[in-house]
């Protein structure tokens, strides 16, 4: 048992409301959840002698859960192409070719989940390479660390080099193994996960469907509608479906379990589409300016009359981030050209509830409520000069989150917490 100790922060529903408590305490049960938490003067006594971690003025939030990343691409941020296509063919395949080895693939998974942490993101939608081993040893790094991660093995099997392709006898039959050893095992969760309409056959395609119907919890990651380039390949691979949303629907993939990156350049047909059937869109706006790809814009999605549920993600590789912060400044810039002006709140609710809620989670992750699990991010708003020179300017929380998410990244992550035990410190400037 131990109590952590600064100022409360966590995001409510509907978006815009949330619960802040300026002299917080936090108790961790044994179990790594929530025991207990509010003003720190009104903690019960029978946690008097449990260890204290004080963080003074420093804000205490859910950790941030990141909703579409990419394992395998862990070091390719900043790797430059003329578009997606070009991107993925001379950095991402060659680098995603090395994840059968089963001694790269556990070093690396190592580093990755270090460095979500170091950046205060304590949950994951991750992407694998197509090497089952690759989707092996980045479950088994998770449930070492205790950490709530959705991932799966990547299928493909077109438009890739061969090293990279799966063949209809491994590709479903990988998949449903991994699920069977994985899914439901601790804090670990399965999403079926076709990288795109473009290097996924249509009996593959089809494939996918069937997995779907037929294992019920698990999630579908994929990729939707991301550049012109990928809109005019899909248009010549499939020429007889009026949009890309409309590819992955044939096939049955289309549900309430779907999370679709990007999803910048959709028709009002397709936007009905993934109303009616519940589906999510992922914003990556870090990777999406990176790669010229477009602006994704909310607005879009918050129409009363087909509300659509979105999300945020890094994306790395094709981000250029690992940091939450840096991405939720980046979306605000993306969102104003878009003519659309975010609240820091409804930024932050993203990153943790709203995502929670994307990754079929929320009802252990994503608040600061007992129960849950104490996945925790600790925030110093004034880690840097500049961000306490901006900090004494703040009269408000949406002050502080907003200069936090404008000019904040991993250096204003003081601690990062995952299932109560502390996974990172920053201990000096």
């Amino acid at each position: 048992m131990q109590v952590i100790r600064g100022q409360l922060v966590s995001f409510a529903n509907p978006v815009g409301q949330y619960w802040h408590e300026v002299r917080g305490a936090l108790v961790v049960g044994p179990d790594g959840r929530v025991l207990w938490l509010g003003a720190a003067a009104r903690m019960p006594n029978v946690y008097a002698d449990a260890p204290v971690s004080d963080y003074g003025d420093c804000l205490i939030l859910p950790g941030f859960i990141d909703a579409h990343v990419h394992f395998p691409q862990y070091r390719l941020l900043a790797a430059p192409g003329k578009d997606l296509l070009d991107w993925l063919h001379r950095f991402t395949f060659p680098e995603e070719a090395r994840y059968g080895d089963p001694a790269h693939a556990a070093a690396t998974a190592r580093i990755f989940i270090d460095r979500l942490f170091q950046h205060g993101t304590t949950a994951a939608a991750a992407y694998c390479s197509v090497h089952k081993t690759c989707a092996d040893t980045l479950f088994a790094e998770a449930e070492r660390r205790n950490m709530s991660l959705v991932t799966g093995k990547t299928l493909m099997d077109r438009l890739a080099p061969d090293a990279l392709c799966d063949n209809a006898n491994s590709d479903m039959r990988e998949t449903v193994e991994l699920y069977r050893q994985w899914h439901g095992r601790g804090r670990l969760r399965y999403a079926v996960t076709p990288r795109f309409a473009i290097t996924s056959s249509e009996g593959q395609l089809q494939r996918c469907g069937e997995l779907i119907a037929d294992l019920p919890e698990a999630l579908l990651q994929t990729h939707l509608s991301e550049s012109p380039g990928e809109l005019a390949a899909v248009r010549e691979l499939f020429p007889d479906e009026p949009d890309y949303t409309a590819v992955y629907d044939r096939f049955g993939l289309v549900t309430d379990r779907s999370l679709f990156a990007h999803g910048i350049h959709l028709s009002e047909r397709e936007c009905q589409r993934l109303h009616e059937a519940g589906s999510s869109v992922i914003h990556c706006p870090t990777s999406n300016n990176f790669l010229g790809s477009g602006l994704m814009r909310f607005a879009q999605f918050r129409d009363s009359a087909r509300p659509i549920a979105y999300g945020i993600a890094t994306d790395v590789g094709g981000g250029t981030s690992y940091s939450m912060l840096q991405t939720l400044g980046e979306a605000y810039k993306v969102q104003m050209l878009s003519g659309y002006r975010p609240t820091a709140i409804e930024l932050f609710h993203l990153a943790t509830r709203g995502n929670a809620e994307r990754l079929k989670l929320d009802h252990e992750i994503g608040a600061l409520e007992t129960g849950k699990w104490a996945d925790l991010v600790v925030l110093d708003p004034r880690a840097t000069p500049v961000l306490a020179d901006r900090a004494d300017l703040s009269e408000t929380l949406e002050d502080t989150l907003f200069a936090l998410a404008l000019l904040g990244d991993d250096r204003a992550v003081r601690a990062t917490y995952v299932a109560g035990s502390k996974v990172h410190e920053r201990l000096s400037a």
